[in-house]
Order: structure tokens, then sequence, then C-alpha cells
């Protein structure tokens, strides 16, 4: 199931999707095949469906497998992995030559999946924001208003007990505060913390990023955060 997010690189906003799973067949392919297209809507109906034809096309016969996009200055540049550097070009020039899209292509060998991993897959802490993500959709889909505070529960989780012991014992974190310890198969050294916040995107990311820079100081996982739903009134 593809995933997106938004990255800032020097200062810019890029859109990307990309397939979390392809990694699977990094041993298959090893040839990274980029198609760029002029294109300044990024949810364009009309492009969304060339752009499905075109994964269909390259897909067929599993001669090559999408990855992932990135929507850069006016630009929508999609990748994939080949088995061959060969017929890529021109399966991309029978589906894009009869429409009006400026386009272009290149292939290069990547056999380790470098741009993959760098440049389209997310980061640890990009993953907890998309997961932040979805806790904040389901709450509005049942009329949370998320932006009155209310106490939410942080979970993080170590390698070992020796640094969830002295996490706890040198957490310094102001609004933070010390609710449990948590030993199961999911958080076998894991602790959970509390704190009073809106959840609204921007709040929720900007208490994530404190907390998650201060648990990886012992080495820790950020492992995501519940709350109450507050309905609208």
């Amino acid at each position: 199931m593809r995933e997106s997010f938004e990255r800032i690189e020097d200062g810019n906003s890029i859109k990307i999707e990309v397939e979390p799973n392809a990694y699977a067949y990094s041993n298959r392919y090893s040839w990274l095949f980029s198609v760029f297209i002029k294109q300044s809507v990024f949810d364009d109906i009309e492009f969304m469906e060339l752009r499905e034809s075109l994964i269909i096309a390259l897909e067929h016969d599993e001669k090559a497998k999408y990855v992932g996009m990135r929507f850069v200055d006016g630009w929508i540049e999609l990748y994939f992995y080949a088995s061959t550097s060969k017929e890529l070009d021109k399966v991309t020039s029978k589906i894009l030559s009869s429409s009006a899209y400026i386009f272009e292509s290149n292939v290069v060998k990547d056999s380790k999946w470098d741009f993959y991993k760098y440049n389209l897959y997310p980061t640890e802490l990009e993953l907890c924001h998309m997961e932040s993500k979805k806790i904040i959709a389901m709450l509005e889909e049942e009329g949370d208003s998320l932006s009155i505070p209310r106490i939410v529960e942080h979970y993080i989780s170590f390698e070992t007990p020796t640094q969830k012991d002295r996490f706890i014992k040198n957490m310094n974190l102001e609004g933070f505060n010390f609710k449990d310890e948590l030993s199961s198969d999911e958080f076998e050294n894991g602790v959970a913390l509390e704190c009073e916040h809106a959840v609204s995107e921007s709040e929720v990311n900007k208490v994530v990023e404190t907390l998650f820079t201060e648990v990886k100081k012992e080495n820790g996982f950020y492992e995501g955060w519940s709350t109450t739903l507050i309905s609208k009134i």
C-alpha cells in the first residue's frame, strides 16, 4: 500500500509517495528508471490516470517495479527499479508521447537501491509523523475537536533495561510526566509518558519531535501515542 508524506529539502517542501514494501524486490531489480513529467498540479485526475497507465505498462510481465514518486518544483518524478535497462524508454514513450506533457527519462545502475533508501523511503521521524497523521485522521472521522488540549500518552522503548532506567532517571522534559513502565512482546523495555496538549497535526508533530530527540540520546525508539476522544460540542 502506497504511503505519502512531505519532506523539507533545502528549505522547500517536497511531496513524496513511496511503496514501503518495495525493498523486498531489491534482489530482483538493479536498474533505477526515472521518468520526469512537467506537471504543476500534484493530484490532477487526468494526470493520475495517465500515471497509473504508465505504471501498469512498465510493471507488465514484471519488467519493472514502481517504488515511488516525488513532486518537486512543478515536476512529477516517477521511480522504478527494473531487471534490465532495455525497452523502458520505448514503453514510456508509447504511453506519454500521445499526451501533451513534457517528459524525459533516465536509467542508471543502482543495485544497492541507494536512491530508494535515501530519497524515497521515510526516515524514522517521518514514519512517526505518518503514523500520527493516521491517528489524527481517525479522530477527525469520529468528530474530535483536535484543538482542545487533553492528556496524551506517548510510548517509547529501549533495547536494554539499562538504557530505559537511565532515561527515566535523567528525564527532564518540560510538560512530560512519567506514567508507567511497559513490559510486553511489543514493548519489552518500554515507558509510557503523559503530556497535555492539543492533537492538531502541527502540535502533535512539535511534541513528537521534542520527545524523539530526547529518546535518541539514549538510543531509544519512539513508538507512538494514544489519547481519549473529545467530541465537538
